[in-house]
């Protein structure tokens, strides 16, 4: 086994089953002066790379101020702390980037009758798998 196969086992750790239509939120670890801080990124993934191995990444969307914010991360990288699934969600693509036009015509017919949607967190120690809800919608 050569030392670049024994690197990329050592990286690979447990992460939830992420396909595209879910919605994920990604607890990522980052470095501000001293201080070590985690900042959350909430959004739809809508595409998932190459394959399930060391290398594997997923592309995030979320509409920030009116503003669409794509994230392309790698699921192993060592910045990445935790993935929680927040809602899972019945696809018929592998990658929905049809999604990044329909989004901005929904933006605008929400703000017409802009509504306040509240949000359920869910409080988890780093330790546990995330929980995985099932919504049929």
């Amino acid at each position: 086994m050569d030392k670049l196969s024994i690197f990329n086992k050592a990286q690979v750790r447990i992460v939830p089953d992420i396909r595209p239509g879910d919605t994920v939120k990604i607890y990522q670890k980052f470095k501000e002066g001293d201080k070590k801080k985690i900042q959350s990124f909430e959004g739809i993934v809508i595409a998932r790379k190459h394959g399930k191995g060391i290398s594997a990444t997923i592309t995030v969307r979320k509409i920030s101020f009116g503003v669409g914010v794509e994230k392309i991360m790698p699921i192993y990288s060592p910045t990445i702390d935790k993935i929680e699934i927040v809602r899972r969600a019945k696809v018929k693509r592998a990658k929905l980037y049809y999604i990044r036009e329909k989004a901005a015509k929904e933006i605008r017919k929400k703000m017409k009758g802009l509504r306040k949607v509240a949000v359920e967190a869910t409080t988890e120690s780093p330790t546990e798998e995330p929980s995985v809800e099932n919504n049929n919608n």
